[in-house]
């Protein structure tokens, strides 16, 4: 019985302990159940945002199906720039394993539209509706008498009227402010000190890193396209075989 588990470790399971936390925590992986999208470590470094007993520290974003199959981040926020449909956000919530935070409009698609896209995802299983910058307090408010689920804002710059967008109903803060994001988040820490707040983390560990010192409890990652990994996966069989 001894070689039997002995084997099956040695062929299908890598156990290895890594340091997080400053705990010692036991990894087990096999070749085809690893993510191969693994979460910047950095993020680890984040409080987290605590949403349904879930601890949330970090949030891919994509709508790739294919992607959010196969990472490893504690949520998936699902927002693109097309007129928000149902059929595409319930493939998603059906599809992933983590919470999802699904994009609503407050652009382009406002008012009726919204509320009744935003009660739908709620109703198929979003942790989550997220609504762009340019939603109006009125629909936030609206639509806050309606959902059981938190309602995140966009924040895009430090002009924004915060204290507002918190008394209409929003829950938490998603902060996208490109290069100025740590400085955004900074100001709003400073007058909100308990405020959950989201924020991109950038392309690079020292963003992310910054990011968090500057106040953000959890951290959006972008991960790359399939066409990038694929691309790269080609190159290692190319260089296998010839």
């Amino acid at each position: 019985m001894e070689n039997i588990i002995k084997d099956n470790y040695s062929n299908d399971v890598k156990n290895n302990t890594e340091k997080k936390d400053k705990k010692f925590i036991p990894t087990i992986e096999s070749v085809l159940k690893k993510k191969p999208i693994q979460m910047p470590k950095e993020i680890y470094d984040a409080s987290g945002i605590n949403i349904f007993g879930k601890r949330i520290k970090s949030l891919i974003f994509s709508t790739d199906l294919a992607i959010i199959k196969n990472h490893n981040a504690d949520g998936v926020i699902a927002v693109y720039p097309f007129t928000p449909q149902i059929a595409v956000n319930q493939a998603i919530i059906e599809l992933s394993s983590a919470p999802v935070f699904v994009g609503v409009g407050g652009g382009i698609t406002t008012g009726q539209r919204s509320l009744d896209i935003a009660i739908n995802a709620e109703l198929t299983g979003a942790y989550g509706v997220v609504m762009n910058a340019p939603t109006s307090n009125e629909l936030i408010s609206e639509m806050k008498k309606r959902l059981d689920i938190p309602i995140i804002i966009t924040i895009v710059s430090e002009k924004e009227d915060f204290e507002s967008r918190i008394k209409a109903g929003a829950a938490i803060f998603n902060v996208s402010g490109g290069a100025s994001t740590a400085d955004i988040v900074k100001i709003i820490r400073e007058k909100h000190p308990n405020f959950p707040i989201i924020a991109t983390g950038g392309p690079r560990p020292e963003n992310i890193y910054n990011t968090i010192q500057a106040g953000a409890n959890a951290i959006t990652f972008t991960p790359p396209t399939t066409g990038e990994l694929f691309s790269e996966i080609m190159d290692n069989y190319r260089e296998k075989l010839f």
